[in-house]
């Protein structure tokens, strides 16, 4: 979850990520310290591509932004970045790493789908968004924690990105529906008896219920497939996979609200959070 910060990651990096990405921002505590700046760049990108919505009033100036971040991208140059400290360190990053670059294309074009108040088609379509957001993001900070390491982790990536972008987006869905938008596939809002529209109107809190139900057993089932496949994951990218540790806490929350979910953003305390991703990162899965 992103929100408009008040600090400039030009001014201060750390305080930028901390204050807009907080739990992935817990993360970076356990990652080597001089891999530290290029992991708080890559979060840094992802809120200000994941919050281009809250910056602008119209789609077509949204686009337009996420376009000029294809370019600097594909360019691969300080100059292409126009003076953007955040840009600048980006390409560097991405030239330091040897980072692909098609991810973060594809992570450009899936953030489109935010701009527009379009639903949500399928629940392929779902994991195809998440895999391409948060799983990408999991698989580029990998890479950045040890590249020979990073290799064969896709398949966990994809499902614990899955896993955790679902409980973001139901945490979400009190901001999602002030905006008229609908995350949820429509597969599973018709098989809870509801539409977007209903979702989005929020007076059906039995239907409501009923679709946080679904989505969590998604969001569950992702975790589960990662879980049983995580006792495979080097210690060196643990860093990179930490935020997934909150996961359950959030669904278990979200489940246990499930009425109240379209009207208050769910929490846990963060004594809860450093323990989790403590445990985590000490012991993995």
């Amino acid at each position: 979850m992103s929100d408009l910060a008040s600090v400039d990651p030009a001014d201060d990096l750390p305080a930028f990520v901390r204050q807009t990405d907080p739990d992935r921002y817990l993360s970076i505590l356990y990652a080597p310290q001089e891999k530290r700046e290029a992991l708080l760049t890559l979060l840094a990108f992802n809120v200000e591509i994941a919050s281009v919505r809250e910056r602008v009033s119209q789609p077509i100036p949204g686009e337009m932004r996420l376009q000029w971040w294809r370019d600097v991208l594909t360019a691969g140059t300080a100059e292409a970045a126009g003076g953007s400290p955040l840009a600048v360190k980006l390409v560097e990053t991405v030239r330091t790493h040897a980072l692909p670059i098609e991810p973060f294309l594809n992570m450009l074009d899936a953030r489109v789908f935010d701009l527009y108040d379009d639903p949500m088609p399928a629940r392929n379509d779902l994991e195809g968004y998440c895999g391409e957001t948060a799983s990408a993001l999991i698989q580029l900070q990998a890479l950045v924690l040890d590249p020979k390491a990073a290799v064969g982790t896709g398949e966990m990536a994809g499902y614990a990105g899955c896993a955790q972008a679902i409980a973001g987006l139901l945490r979400s869905l009190p901001i999602h529906r002030t905006r008229g938008q609908c995350y949820v596939p429509q597969d599973i809002l018709r098989s809870a008896g509801m539409t977007p529209e209903s979702l989005i109107a929020g007076e059906d809190r039995a239907g409501i219920a009923r679709v946080v139900s679904a989505m969590v057993a998604l969001g569950r089932d992702h975790l589960t497939k990662f879980e049983a496949r995580a006792k495979g994951l080097p210690a060196r990218v643990r860093a990179a996979f930490l935020p997934v540790s909150l996961t359950k806490a959030y669904l278990d929350r979200i489940e246990a609200k499930a009425d109240r979910v379209a009207d208050e953003i769910v929490d846990i305390s963060p004594i809860r959070k450093q323990w989790a991703v403590f445990r985590r990162a000490s012991r993995g899965w």
